[in-house]
């Protein structure tokens, strides 16, 4: 079994992994690349549990401007922990993942990335292909949904303090800022038809600032999301992204989500809209919805409902990755 494109993570070089089985051999989270159709390579985490195997696997992704390095990693651990395969990547154009201008973010190239990731997993002899659920946090929840009703390599799929509807995002921008996100908006999508570099927009900020999420928790979104690894996260997007997706409700679709679907849904989310996270929990035919103290970013370690969340997220993969197996032994 060759593991040639796996490193060690947290190191420049490192032994290659060419026996799974032997488990004292194999790190706790090892590096990988992924190619994608645009030559551009997909940097994930890849955390492996004790025993043979195959195992289930969860594929992981983080929200606007986020990156895997911030806030990922206790997720992904406690799931390996669990008996679960989980990788954990960045999208193209952010963090280790290649792509140019960095922070410009596309929701199909999004999208594509979690198909690559997906179909990358289906194919190692340690993941059950039968077994694999797709998580995702805050803007993420706009792929899930779509996966959820499109993928049919998925068993089962996690939203946690999703955003599933861009409209319902741009509306509870106040007028005024809205107006200017807007024109740098238009003003970089024009500049990128020249080649100009990017106009970027901060990710956090309080209310009334010029950023992506100004709310009255957004520094301690900052903080939550910052790496504690000392990996390098410039926390902004560029303008010309919020095109791609102010426009897009996969909660128009929620009635065609075909495998069961969990919805982590904050209580006083000023991120992500909730009454439309709700909308998708009672029109998806198999959604099961947890309504989570705090606000957007209580979901994460250090938040107020990150130990609950986690408790019902593993609960959620347990279940589901049972039922999958009895089916296909069927």
């Amino acid at each position: 079994m060759s593991f040639a494109n796996i490193k060690l993570a947290n190191q420049s070089e490192g032994p290659t992994m060419t026996n799974l089985k032997d488990n004292a051999a194999v790190p706790r989270r090892t590096t990988v690349q992924i190619s994608t159709a645009s030559s551009d390579e997909l940097e994930a985490w890849l955390y492996l549990p004790e025993g043979d195997g195959p195992h289930p696997t969860v594929v992981m992704a983080h929200g606007i401007g986020g990156i895997k390095a911030g806030g990922l990693a206790p997720f992904a651990e406690r799931f390996r922990k669990e008996g679960f395969v989980a990788i954990a990547f960045d999208y193209r154009n952010f963090g280790g993942s290649g792509g140019r201008p960095r922070e410009v973010l596309s929701v199909p190239r999004q999208r594509a990335d979690y198909s690559t990731v997906i179909g990358w997993a289906v194919e190692q002899p340690y993941v059950d292909p039968r077994r694999i659920i797709v998580w995702g946090t805050s803007f993420a929840g706009m792929h899930i949904v779509e996966l959820a009703v499109s993928d049919t390599r998925l068993a089962a799929a996690i939203a946690q303090a999703p955003l599933t509807d861009g409209l319902a995002v741009a509306m509870m921008s106040p007028l005024k800022n809205g107006s200017r996100l807007f024109g740098l908006a238009l003003l970089d999508s024009f500049g990128s038809l020249f080649g100009r570099q990017p106009i970027y927009i901060p990710g956090h900020g309080m209310p009334g600032d010029l950023s992506i999420g100004a709310t009255s928790d957004g520094p301690f979104g900052e903080k939550l999301m910052t790496p504690k690894d000392g990996t390098v996260w410039h926390d902004r997007v560029a303008a010309r992204s919020l095109l791609s997706f102010s426009w897009r409700r996969p909660v128009r679709r929620a009635a065609s989500v075909r495998i069961p679907l969990l919805l982590v849904v904050p209580e006083a989310d000023a991120i992500a809209p909730v009454q439309a996270a709700l909308e998708v929990a009672r029109k998806a035919p198999r959604a099961e919805l947890f309504r989570s103290g705090g606000g957007h970013y209580d979901v994460y370690e250090g938040g107020a409902s990150f130990a609950d969340v986690l408790r019902t997220e593993v609960d959620f993969l347990h279940r589901h990755a049972k039922t999958a197996a009895q089916k296909a032994s069927r």
